[in-house]
């Protein structure tokens, strides 16, 4: 199996999402399948097939997210020292180039990307871009409205 990158911020996301699936919703579940069999009938009982509809998805959830934990490489960002490389965990800032507009990302996993949040997945086409790139670099993207060129501004490891 290999490795997945997730930042420190990211794996304690996943591990509070399992604690609470765990903890909250399974035992939720649990006891709704209760009460629904005591109503007795099953075949003609919505809220029993909804209970474990339900289940089935917290159970999912919860072997998806051991999953990952388990193959996860955590990468603490504030830790990296890549010499001003662009990197996993880097928070890079970027100016257009045809607009001259700035904006932010931070290359993180999969499961922690969230553009309107800066958050920009490691194999999105604009983090593979940036990849192995210095402050001054300028990064070709290819976008569904064409080419975008971006200037590296600043390289940042937090």
């Amino acid at each position: 199996m290999s490795t997945l990158p997730i930042t420190k911020r990211g794996a304690e996301k996943l591990k509070e999402e399992l604690h609470r699936l765990k903890t909250v919703d399974r035992p939720w579940v649990i006891n709704a399948i209760a009460e629904a069999r005591a109503q007795g009938d099953l075949s003609e009982n919505a809220e029993y097939d909804a209970a474990k509809d339900r289940q089935g998805f917290i159970e999912g959830r919860i072997a998806e997210i051991e999953s990952k934990l388990s193959a996860a490489q955590i990468i603490d960002p504030a830790a990296v020292e890549a010499g001003g490389r662009v990197v996993f965990g880097a928070t890079v800032e970027l100016e257009e180039e045809s607009t001259g507009a700035a904006v932010t990302y931070q290359i993180v996993g999969e499961d922690e990307a969230d553009l309107k949040h800066g958050l920009v997945n490691i194999s999105s086409p604009i983090a593979r871009a940036l990849i192995g790139k210095e402050e001054g670099d300028v990064a070709e993207v290819q976008a569904p409205g064409g080419t975008r060129r971006y200037e590296i501004v600043s390289v940042r490891y937090a």
